[in-house]
């Protein structure tokens, strides 16, 4: 008797667990069922204020390790030496690669061989004064960099151009969200939730390699540098609004 009482009280709990997973799933369908989603997005343009550069040398095959380290630390030392004294402030200055490596020659009578070593070794730069990009690209060729990264201009504080460009984002949202209503026939409750997709916008500009020396360490070609234009950039902003369905 006791078992059956047992067995009964078990399905009487399962009976009611059951209900109550029916019923939260039943409520979570109509929820979604009475929601209604849409999305806008918002643009603001303002000129860069910062640029971004990239800047190193290849030492060439050197017959040592050592000898090709030291000529590359002096020729970045001059070239560090040199950004300073165009206004870049130690702060922007920053060791972004390094690397010693063997370099190999093959032959079909020896096979590979080693023929010496070579240092490869870039710095990055934030660039305040945007006037002086041309000139710290020439003045650093001058002292040995022979590989120059592509440009790219930011913002540095873009905390209230994003504000602007998220009003506006939900201005549009909510207006598209009006007329979609109006056309359907949909009745719009509150705004339940709100979501914002985070799109960036950098402006490349692409300047690489813009003196080369060669393995001798003479210069091939002097550089002719022209006027980079930093131009404008976008902040943009989407946001979802998800409303309630009356």
């Amino acid at each position: 008797m006791k078992k059956t009482h047992v067995f009964l009280a078990s399905l009487g709990v399962l009976a009611v667990t059951a209900i109550v997973i029916v019923a939260l799933i039943m409520a979570n369908k109509n929820n979604n069922e009475d929601r209604f989603s849409v999305t806008g997005s918002g643009t603001v343009y303002a000129k860069a204020d910062i640029a971004n550069l990239e800047i190193g040398l290849k030492s060439g095959v050197k017959k040592t390790a050592l000898e090709a380290s030291n000529e590359s630390s002096k020729k970045m030392s001059a070239i560090i030496e040199t950004v300073k004294s165009l206004g870049v402030e130690e702060k922007d200055i920053k060791t972004s690669g390094y690397s010693l490596s063997p370099s190999y020659n093959w032959t079909n009578a020896r096979g590979q061989e080693l023929i010496g070593y070579e240092v490869n070794q870039n710095i990055s730069l934030k660039i305040r004064d945007l006037g002086k990009i041309g000139e710290i690209i020439s003045k650093t060729t001058e002292k040995g960099a022979n590989q120059i990264g592509g440009v790219n201009f930011t913002i540095d504080d873009e905390y209230e151009l994003r504000n602007q460009a998220r009003e506006l984002a939900i201005e549009k949202a909510k207006e598209k969200a009006m007329l979609i209503a109006e056309q359907s026939g949909m009745k719009l409750g509150e705004v339940k939730s709100v979501y914002e997709n985070d799109n960036r916008s950098i402006t490349p500009v692409a300047y690489s390699n813009a003196k080369m020396m060669d393995m001798a360490g003479g210069v091939s070609e002097e550089i002719v540098i022209q006027e980079i234009q930093s131009g404008q950039n976008e902040i943009r902003v989407e946001v979802t609004l998800v409303y309630e369905v009356k």
